[in-house]
């Protein structure tokens, strides 16, 4: 029986390694972060959240934004 390759990502500038597939929503879940209010970049461009449902790919690099008030 073959084991899956772990799948490595980077999620605001940390590696993180999975041992088994998981969508963009259960990634945010496993490393606590929240899944309102953000925006998620993949690979410098903006992530839909209608695509969150999606298996994360191999090499990702994923950044998690937050709006934040100011003037």
């Amino acid at each position: 029986m073959m084991s899956a390759t772990p799948i490595g990502v980077t999620v605001n500038g940390a590696d993180h390694e999975f041992g088994t597939p998981l969508s963009v929503r259960e990634l945010l879940e496993r490393l606590e972060l929240p899944c309102q209010g953000v925006a998620l970049a993949v690979n410098g461009a903006v992530f839909p959240k209608s695509r969150w449902d999606e298996p994360v790919g191999r090499g990702w690099e994923i950044d998690v934004l937050t709006a934040v008030q100011g003037g």
